[in-house]
């Protein structure tokens, strides 16, 4: 068939021009025939608009470039280090974050390679550490036969894309110093400069925008990346670049309004699962200029642009670079559930004298109390992001000057962005912001000092959680406040990754669905939902408690050519969300979606889930068959062992795909 195949597209025949012309018209058939079979097995062409023209571009230029969280990246050795007392010294290129068998044999060798100087950000003198590049950087941060899977980060995100088909140069990564404050990435490493150059890059190599991927601290790191591109391109030419360049942006697990948990890692320290001690972590997070970076703070205060400054040449009168809405002061709590932060200050020695904005409290406080006393004071989020929480315990806590020093340095006097702002919807044309929900997680803390030197000298004698729109205490105490219509991810609390809901508009389309393959009967959809600015979205829907539902936002109205979605996944963990099959599978719909010609729709049906992949298949041992028989079917293989593996799909996954659109 080949042989003949050959034949009618070369032509060669020796019979008469009728035989010549005949052959011909089958050519040109056989053609038609092969082009549109190459359409189809390429996924064919996209058809989305930008500026009012059609992207020519096809599904195999779609890159996705991915911005991993904090700690998430690989780091290597970049000097030659002697550990006295072990057998294991550190050569350049040697893994220091995260080699688990260094930190066990030589931890302090292992703190010279990881540690910054607390003021100016740079390496121990003896030893300095480095990123890894691509993508073996965020797969895995201790690869081995029993690390590995612990310590496994990206790498169930790429194999899932290798499964449907993505070429190895389609996916990159960026990773970068999570030590860092931003402007440091920028000053030691010139990573916005290179990130930029990887869209660039994406582009021409592939021939679209790429798709952008990031994870918790991330999408902090691609915030400032936007703020910073405002002064490298011509403002008449920025929103052309973003829309040239990204095509979606798909922010996972994002602190909008920082994490509660960078203030018991500033205050006692949160070893991540490491065998190191509380004291021994604390010294090192708060060497990092990052650690104040997901700070939580107020809703209501913002900062101005610190860029208008260079168009204005700095002329400007009464300019503010923070200030608070009035609702900052007339509300409790910041826009946040509680008081972030209660502490015991060990006495009223100074403290007036430390910072007067909190001399108030103190009197307040202290009305009720014998002079000499330990007085309790409660700090809001406002009043961490902007030191005054630093400032008073200034005279009790030997690491506050370092800390006040890099928050005025790096964050409230950024030549680009304090980042301890709300955010606004990124001027990005597809927006989707994804979070995992109802899982316990701590909203506040009571803290008090245990007479111990630093930097074991405060204890946490309480924490307060919120669990499903409630608020307890560890002690199981209910506790007052604003909790929120759900709790967080068990990293960040539910305000601070529903801040994104204020980028959907008036009118909202809602989808509850079962997180697990379905055929549709339990799928709930309220259309043109009304939406306040600044006010959460609960949807009048029902929900059985042995079923994990994703919940959808969408909007597609509110700005033209422009689309936003929130989708809210229930029990996703901060920290495995990005490893969760039921979050990829969503993704590789919507994208498979916005790439085809015959989607109808602005966003992917959700009408009905089946399986993707092969191992979607498993055996229904009621019925004894394969589950999902329109999709599945039993097909055994030399080297199976059990039923359910030996359930394959029917057809290809291309096939599958189609039943999406």
């Amino acid at each position: 068939m080949g042989h003949d195949i050959k034949k009618f597209i070369t032509g060669r025949h020796s019979k008469g021009r009728e035989r010549v012309e005949e052959t011909e018209g089958e050519e040109l058939q056989m053609r038609v025939v092969w082009t549109l079979v190459v359409v189809l097995l390429l996924g064919t062409m996209q058809r989305r608009c930008v500026n009012g023209e059609e992207w020519a571009g096809d599904y195999s230029k779609v890159s996705g470039i991915i911005i991993p969280g904090f700690a998430s990246t690989q780091l290597r050795a970049w000097s030659i280090l002697d550990c006295p007392y072990s057998p294991l010294d550190f050569n350049p290129l040697d893994l220091v974050w995260l080699d688990s068998t260094k930190l066990l044999s030589a931890v302090n060798c292992w703190l010279k390679c990881m540690m910054l100087d607390p003021y100016n950000q740079t390496d121990h003198s003896e030893c300095k550490s480095r990123p890894d590049s691509g993508l073996s950087a965020i797969t895995e941060l201790d690869p081995g036969y029993i690390t590995g899977p612990l310590s496994s980060v990206w790498k169930e995100w790429v194999k899932w894309c290798i499964e449907f088909g993505i070429e190895a140069n389609a996916i990159m990564a960026v990773p970068y110093d999570w030590r860092l404050p931003p402007s440091a990435l920028e000053e030691r490493d010139l990573y916005f400069h290179k990130l930029k150059l990887t869209f660039e890059t994406a582009l021409k190599l592939r021939g679209g925008p790429s798709l952008v991927f990031a994870h918790s601290m991330g999408n902090n790191v691609f915030r400032y990346f936007l703020e910073w591109l405002k002064l490298e391109i011509a403002p008449k030419h920025y929103m052309q670049w973003l829309d040239e360049h990204i095509h979606a942006y798909f922010a996972v697990g994002a602190p909008l309004l920082g994490a509660i948990e960078t203030v018991r890692a500033t205050l006692s320290g949160n070893t991540f699962g490491l065998p190191v001690s509380e004291g021994t972590a604390r010294l090192m997070f708060n060497s990092f200029g990052s650690s104040l970076w997901m700070l939580p703070f107020s809703k209501y205060c913002r900062a101005d642009n610190t860029y208008w400054k260079h168009f204005s040449g700095g002329s400007r009168k009464g300019h503010h670079s923070h200030q608070c809405e009035e609702q900052e002061f007339q509300s409790n709590y910041s826009g946040w559930p509680t008081n972030i932060i209660n502490i015991e200050i060990p006495s009223t020695h100074g403290l007036f004298n430390a910072y007067p904005s909190i001399s108030e409290i103190a009197e307040t406080n202290l009305s009720t109390m014998e002079c000499g006393l330990p007085t309790q004071l409660s700090f809001s989020a406002r009043e961490i992001a902007d030191g005054t929480f630093f400032k008073a315990i200034e005279d009790y806590d030997s690491d506050s000057q370092r800390l006040l020093y890099q928050l005025q340095k790096s964050y409230h006097g950024d030549p680009v962005l304090n980042p301890l702002t709300p955010w606004d919807r990124p001027p990005i044309k597809n927006v989707f912001c994804i979070y995992g929900i109802d899982s316990k997680t701590e909203v506040g803390y009571y803290f008090a000092p245990n007479g111990k030197p630093y930097p074991d000298n405060w204890i946490i004698t309480d924490v307060i959680y919120e669990i499903e729109g409630s608020l307890f205490s560890r002690s199981g105490n209910v506790v007052e406040g604003n909790p929120g219509a759900a709790s967080g991810d068990e990293t960040v609390s539910y305000n601070s990754l529903s801040w994104c809901k204020n980028w959907l508009g008036p009118k909202v389309n809602i989808t509850r669905a079962p997180q697990p393959e379905h055929d549709g009967s339990d799928v709930q959809v309220k259309l043109n939902v009304e939406h306040h600015h600044e006010e959460d979205i609960v949807p009048n829907m029902t929900r059985s408690p042995r079923v994990k539902y994703i919940t959808y936002y969408e909007d597609s109205e509110s700005i033209p050519g422009k689309r936003t979605a929130v989708w809210e996944l229930d029990k996703a963990n901060h920290r495995n969300i990005v490893r969760s099959p039921v979050l990829m599978r969503e993704l590789w719909l919507q994208m498979w979606h916005d790439i085809h010609p015959d989607a109808k729709s602005k966003f992917v049906t959700k009408a009905k889930r089946g399986p993707l992949r092969e191992e979607d298949c498993y055996w229904d041992y009621g019925k004894a068959r394969c589950a999902w028989p329109e999709y599945c079917e039993y097909r055994y293989v030399f080297g199976d062992v059990h039923l359910g593996q030996s359930c394959r799909l029917k057809n290809s996954s291309a096939d599958l795909l189609l039943h999406y659109l």
